[in-house]
């Protein structure tokens, strides 16, 4: 074999290689979760208003759940007993959405707290997945991240939190859930949201972004200049960037990972695959990437805020600014 072909050959198997980390990452990101179908359902156009401020947010809850109703209503129509029963439970009076999509898997972003009021206000970001059809388990994570939230806030501090399912977010069993793609068209709607809650809280507000699994890709392609205190990164199979200081962002950069949370086995490496980028990179956890790294707990990838757990406890500590406080892995 000479210089030339061994050259090649070096080449090729450098090709397999990475062809290989590829798959290997679609696989570890895709394989352990089941996916949920996306249903072309017939549901009204958002309901159209004003972008909304503290003055007028009872106005934009009320559109929005009236928005739902219908959506409800459309979807039994359609014959779709599950989304109709989602869509009704989403129009209750109780519930204060800020803004509600019942087409296709459905977008929505939902207000636990007083948000007009809140000194403190944690946006959770999702991972893949998550649509109406699964909102369930979404909405119980905010409510018992408010509930941390609550029982942590010192005297007199207030407290929202909005869960952002902002975004179309991808399946687990698909090759987008291993590419930035689906996160690079939802970035700018993060940042929107950002200066939505801006604009309705006021200045002296603190805000903390909590990005879950393929959120954390979301969140730091919206985090260049962001005007948020901390981002938290948890259960992430890398960001896109290199280090923390990648993000360009003046937040804090937080990173967690429970023990038993499969995404550990996730290859962090990036490589070019027909005509995309597949991979996500340095690993977030780890010394090379630069975030700040708190204790996790011993949970797996969908523990991060169960009740009683360390990584509840020290998320809530980020979002409350109590960053002395984080216990640290």
């Amino acid at each position: 074999m000479g210089p030339g072909t061994t050259v090649r050959w070096r080449r090729r198997v450098s090709g397999w290689r990475r062809a290989g980390c590829a798959a290997l990452i679609a696989g570890a990101v895709a394989l352990p979760l089941s996916g949920a179908a996306r249903p072309e359902i017939p549901a009204p156009p958002p309901a159209a208003f004003a972008a909304p401020t503290a003055a007028t947010l009872e106005k934009a809850y009320a559109a929005n759940r009236a928005n739902a109703a219908e959506a409800s209503r459309m979807a039994a129509d359609h014959g779709d007993r599950h989304r109709a029963a989602a869509d009704r439970a989403m129009a209750d009076r109780s519930r204060r959405l800020l803004a509600f999509d019942g087409r296709g898997a459905g977008l929505a972003t939902e207000v636990f707290g007083d948000l007009a009021r809140a000194d403190r206000v944690a946006v959770l970001v999702p991972g893949s997945d998550t649509g109406l059809d699964t909102y369930g388990r979404f909405r119980a994570t905010a409510l018992a991240l408010h509930r941390q939230l609550v029982a942590e806030a010192p005297a007199g501090t207030r407290t929202a939190v909005v869960a952002w399912l902002g975004y179309e977010t991808p399946g687990t069993v698909s090759t987008t859930v291993a590419t930035t793609d689906r996160a690079d068209r939802a970035a700018p709607e993060l940042r929107a949201l950002v200066g939505d809650l801006r604009r309705i809280t006021g200045p002296g507000t603190r805000l903390a972004l909590l990005c879950h699994s393929y959120g954390s890709v979301v969140c730091a392609r919206a985090a260049d200049g962001l005007e948020v205190a901390d981002i938290a990164l948890v259960g992430s199979p890398g960001t896109g960037a290199d280090t923390a200081a990648g993000l360009h962002s003046e937040a804090r950069v937080w990173a967690g990972r429970g023990a038993e949370d499969w995404v550990e086995h996730v290859p962090h490496v990036s490589a070019d695959l027909f005509g995309t980028t597949v991979g996500f990179g340095t690993d977030p956890v780890s010394p090379a990437f630069g975030a700040r790294v708190f204790d996790a707990g011993d949970g797996g990838h969908s523990d991060y805020f169960d009740p009683g757990s360390r990584s509840l406890t020290n998320l809530a500590r980020i979002a409350l600014g109590e960053t002395t406080e984080v216990t640290h892995a």
